[in-house]
């Protein structure tokens, strides 16, 4: 009786910490939503204002961000960020001009707020409880909105381009090799990126992905055995407080052999900022919770054993 005791008890402990769990988890996820919600608004009202500026290109680019998809809202509301940052803003009247700060930085504090709930949710919806449980439900995946942050909320966007060069380099069996990173302004919010980086001054897109990758991984690719550019990523993040308007261009090459990862040739960035490495499947990329650039890899993974038609194909 004693040993079955023991066990109703610890049953209905354990019954009770995974319905906490879920709770709490419940509460996340109506958090995420509900600052979603208060971010579109703010977004929604930087366009009212930004309208009432009177200027077409601005007026047009606001509609197009309130009219995006959740999925292309990102790079419209950056290209309007874009534009407010090359607006002289000396010439607006007074009161106009406070209420675009003012719209400005309650985006900014949105976005922050926004991007800390979803980072509080992946972060329980990666426990493993919760994932063997399937605790998470029907709910979606939250997922960060990554837009330009300018340095101070009144401050012009400023835009750094950089032109890169991806490599989504795959195994014998499929899988790609995807590094595991984060920004060092904001550590807590960690992703995983394919091989590569920016390219050089003068530099060729497929002599960058093949420098980019021996710098990475210490494999040595001839330019022939890269394929494409088979994507183009249009993206705007912030990277240790700078912004940048990036446009990556993905090549394809496969190792048919072992790879023993060599990172030796990390630099300083990579170093600090790069906590690891592993290969993926894409049923492993469609299950996980964690983040993954570009987002649509899942997606296209399989298709990359296909002969490459020779069209640059646009991703997320």
């Amino acid at each position: 009786m004693t040993a079955v005791l023991v066990v109703v008890v610890l049953t209905l402990l354990f019954a009770a910490w995974v319905l906490s769990i879920a709770n709490r988890l419940d509460r996340l996820h109506v958090r995420t939503d509900a600052a979603w919600a208060a971010l579109d608004a703010v977004l929604a009202r930087r366009a009212v204002v930004v309208r009432a500026l009177l200027n077409p290109e601005l007026s047009a680019a606001a509609s197009k961000a309130e009219a995006a998809s959740r999925a292309d809202r990102e790079q419209a509301e950056n290209e309007l960020s874009g534009l407010l940052g090359a607006l002289d803003r000396s010439a607006l009247a007074p009161a106009l001009a406070f209420e675009l700060a003012d719209a400005e930085e309650r985006v900014v504090l949105a976005r922050r707020v926004h991007n800390d709930a979803v980072r509080d949710a992946l972060l329980l919806r990666r426990r493993r409880v919760v994932r063997w449980l399937r605790l998470a439900g029907t709910a979606p995946q939250p997922s960060y909105f990554e837009i330009a942050e300018p340095a101070a909320p009144s401050d012009a966007v400023m835009l750094k381009p950089r032109p890169s060069a991806r490599v989504v380099l795959t195994d014998a069996k499929g899988r790609v090799l995807l590094f595991h990173g984060f920004d060092p302004a904001r550590p807590q919010e960690l992703f995983w990126f394919t091989v590569g980086g920016g390219v050089e001054e003068g530099e060729e897109l497929r002599d960058a992905a093949v420098r980019e990758t021996f710098e990475e991984t210490g494999l040595k690719l001839a330019p022939e055995q890269l394929v494409g550019p088979i994507w183009r990523r249009r993206a705007v993040f912030s990277f240790d407080g700078e912004t940048f308007d990036a446009e990556e261009w993905f090549f394809y090459a496969s190792v048919d052999g072992g790879l023993t990862v060599d990172t030796s040739g990390f630099n300083d960035v990579e170093e600090t900022s790069i906590s690891g490495h592993r290969w993926w499947s894409a049923e492993e990329l469609e299950s996980t919770e964690d983040t993954v650039y570009p987002v649509q890899l899942a997606e296209l993974l399989p298709a990359l054993t296909q002969d490459w038609d020779g069209q640059t194909r646009p991703v997320r």
